[in-house]
This record gives C-alpha cells, structure tokens and sequence, in this order.
C-alpha cells in the first residue's frame, strides 16, 4: 500500500503517524512500530483517478495473462497448431502484442497515479500537513 505515503514538510517533521495510500488500502503507521490498515470498503467512495488506476490495473493483469497463454500456444515446443510453422511464429508475435498492450496498461496507470501525487505535492493551495509523495510502488 505504499504507493502514495505522507510528506514530512513545511515546519514540524516530528509526527506521531505515518500515513500510506495504495490502490487496494490505507495504512497508518505509529511511531510505537504498529501498523494499522484498512481495505476501501466502498468503491464508490473513491475518487474517480483512484478508480480508473485500479481499473487500467486489473485490465493490465488479464490482458498479460491472456497474452501469456496465446504466446505460450506459439511457442515450438507446444503441440498447439500441429506443424505449421507460419502459423505458431503469428501465434507467437500476436501474444508479444497482447503482452504489450498489456505492460501498457499498466504502465499508464503506475504513471497516471504518480503524475496525480505529484501534482496534488506541488500544488500550492494544498495544505502543507496532507501533502503526500509517490513511494516505493
């Protein structure tokens, strides 16, 4: 979940809680070392670009798992397509293009949620105690 985490700035860093937002759950982390988190429990209740991020996600993991199994059925070690060569190296190149459609989901959504981080950090009407940063994700 540590795909947005709270940013120490602006004049008191000392803080009691350290917040982490991730596609999937909230977390906070107290400074006595627990660590408490919370699935979203209403999609609903989410923001619109945190909906589309889980969305192009989810898209992005069946559209590689389809493109696994259409370049597998290409591969030439698979009985799949008997002999015809022309047909399994098509077979081939057709699931490399379903695995690049998919790590472009993917990617999209990875930098459409950091764009969103970082503009909302640099925003000057933001309040400097909500501000957050893109983390390890």
């Amino acid at each position: 979940p540590q795909w947005k985490m709270s940013a120490y700035v602006g004049d008191s860093i000392i803080t009691a809680v350290a917040t982490y937002q991730g596609l999937w759950m909230s977390c906070a982390f107290q400074s006595t070392g627990q660590l408490q988190c919370k699935i979203y429990d209403s999609i609903l209740h989410l923001d619109s670009d945190l909906q589309a991020t889980r969305a192009l996600m989810i898209v992005g993991i069946i559209v590689s798992i389809a493109g696994l199994g259409v370049a597998c059925m290409g591969m030439k070690c698979t009985t799949c397509g008997a002999d015809d060569n022309v047909r399994k190296s098509r077979t081939a190149v057709t699931g490399g293009i379903i695995l690049l459609v998919g790590a472009l989901c993917a990617v999209v959504a990875c930098s459409w949620f950091a764009h969103n981080v970082i503009r909302a950090f640099y925003n000057p009407f933001t309040p400097v105690n909500t501000k957050f940063e893109f983390g390890a994700a």
